[in-house]
């Protein structure tokens, strides 16, 4: 079984902080009823939300609005 890990993810994100807030938000969206995007039978969501930042199915978008 293939373990993620923090670096794999930081390959696809500029920081940790930014990869903490992308995976509580696909998180949320998860529970909220959106469908997994890998395959990762029996894992939980913060793990499968991990996974899908790693395998790059998930981004980093910057907000580019002026207020």
């Amino acid at each position: 079984m293939a373990r993620i890990t923090i670096e794999d993810c930081l390959n696809r994100v500029p920081n940790r902080f930014m990869l903490v807030n992308l995976v509580a938000r696909r998180v949320r969206q998860i529970r909220e009823g959106s469908e997994y995007l890998v395959s990762s039978p029996k894992n939980e969501d913060i793990v499968i939300s991990l996974r899908e930042v790693a395998a790059g199915k998930v981004a980093f978008v910057p907000n580019t609005e002026d207020d």
